[in-house]
């Protein structure tokens, strides 16, 4: 194993690529590549080719929808229980939307062919992958009615949980402008709400760190207005 991989760590540990029989996981490790995703990187642009499909590990991804007047707003958070590029599933060999790193971390990836390759094997990584699209989908459709009836300090609540399911430990690099860019608020509301978190004592914010002191207050907050928001969809 190369010295990038060991940093990484294993494959593995992505929870599709984990959940792999041996057969599957046979086929598609040796095209596994890890790779460095940095805080604020596009791994995809709206109409852009699928080249690669990632697997995070440690990496967060926000799946944003965009305005033509460049604003954006996230759809959906993808971790290390899913798969980015999941549009090859449908036929396509673009993404309809922005895909960003909102949380600087390790993730595997592996050419496009390779995967569309294996769904068409019909088998148990095609059943893993619909698995996880049904419930990105639900994730979505919460997030819809997050930002219809929340608060920015609810929704801003539920996004913090949402990213801290997918990584280790309780602490987020975040900047102002990307929180503003992901919850699709100015910067001014991302600094009302991320003040009326840490003066209720949920979390500490300071040089673009977050951290979440209260996680379970943190729920109860995003959960006050439509509860089945603050529950995260991991397969």
């Amino acid at each position: 194993m190369n010295i990038i991989a060991t940093t990484a760590g294993s494959a593995r540990h992505n929870r599709l690529l984990g959940a792999l029989p041996e057969a599957e996981w046979e086929r598609l490790s040796p095209h596994l590549r890890a790779v460095w995703l940095p805080l604020g990187q596009a791994l995809y642009e709206p109409g852009g080719k699928l080249d690669f499909v990632y697997f995070p590990t440690t990496a967060v991804v926000s799946f944003l929808g965009e305005m033509i007047d460049g604003d954006t707003a996230y759809a959906a958070l993808k971790g290390n229980e899913g798969i980015v590029g999941a549009a090859l599933l449908l036929g396509g060999d673009t993404n309809p939307n922005r895909s960003v790193v909102e949380s600087a971390g390790w993730a595997y990836r592996i050419r496009s062919g390779f995967v569309q390759a294996e769904f068409a094997r019909n088998g148990a990584f095609l059943r893993l992958v619909l698995r996880y699209v049904q419930a990105l989908i639900t994730q979505i459709a919460q997030t819809a009615v997050c930002n219809r009836l929340h608060s920015i300090d609810q929704q801003l609540c539920r996004w913090l949980l949402l990213s801290l399911d997918r990584v280790e430990g309780n602490e987020l690099a975040m900047t102002q402008d990307l929180i503003g860019n992901m919850l699709g608020v100015r910067r001014e509301g991302v600094t009302e709400a991320a003040g009326n978190l840490q003066r209720a004592g949920l979390i500490q914010y300071r040089r673009g760190r977050i951290i979440v002191l209260n996680r379970a207050d943190s729920k109860h907050v995003a959960a006050s207005a439509t509860r089945s928001c603050a529950r995260s969809t991991i397969v």
